[in-house]
């Protein structure tokens, strides 16, 4: 019955991508000064592969990300426009009760429907009057609208851009990680690589000393 060997511990980064090992002594790595090499260059291979892998992953997320962030930063900045344009309305309107003074105020607080456009589609706008109100709908995805005040949306909002550029910050780290391992694998392999050769040449030597001998 064979005995199943345990895999050694490898360090790896804070989101658990493993740490390719630098190869110091190659006769030892590869079990001895007659082994054949062609396992150990088969493993740099896989290894390098799926650091590709995970790299070119990495790489279409930081491009997503790179994508929503704006798209976050726009609507947290649009909720808060209206949150301010709503708080100095009920400001005006409670300075209003106070002094006694509606005629002059009604002139000049912003009573009247906020209006604007809005994006249909890359090249097409449509304009669009906002209601005097405290809610506004936030699109979450999957055809699914919700409303929230606007102390609730700026909450929700800066909640997922902290999310998206903390993610786009890992994402960046980690390609640069990533890199840095492929770099390691690609001289491991040249390491053994140039090993053999060298070993064979001195077989191939040895043998030809042997037959003049």
């Amino acid at each position: 019955m064979a005995t199943e060997r345990k895999a050694p511990n490898v360090p790896i980064n804070p989101r658990g991508i493993p740490h390719a090992p630098f190869i110091t002594n190659v006769e030892e790595h590869v079990g001895g000064p007659d082994v054949e090499v062609e396992s150990s260059l088969r493993q740099f291979q896989e290894a390098i592969a799926k650091y590709r892998y995970m790299e070119n992953n990495l790489t279409q997320r930081r491009k997503g990300l790179e994508e929503k962030i704006p798209d976050i930063k726009k609507t947290l900045a649009m909720v808060e426009f209206l949150k301010e344009r709503r708080d100095g309305k009920q400001k005006a309107d409670e300075d209003e009760d106070e002094d006694d003074l509606e005629d002059d105020l009604d002139s000049d607080a912003p009573k009247k429907s906020l209006t604007t456009t809005f994006e249909l589609n890359d090249t097409l706008y449509a304009h669009a009057e906002l209601e005097d109100t405290d809610t506004v709908y936030l699109w979450l995805g999957a055809n699914t609208m919700l409303s929230y005040t606007h102390d609730s949306a700026i909450e929700l909002l800066s909640g997922k851009l902290k999310s998206a550029q903390q993610a786009l910050s890992n994402a960046i780290e980690d390609l640069e990680f990533l890199r840095e391992q492929v770099t390691v694998m690609e001289v491991n392999t040249a390491r053994v690589y140039n090993w053999d050769v060298k070993r064979r040449k001195e077989r191939r030597e040895m043998e030809e000393l042997s037959k003049k001998s």
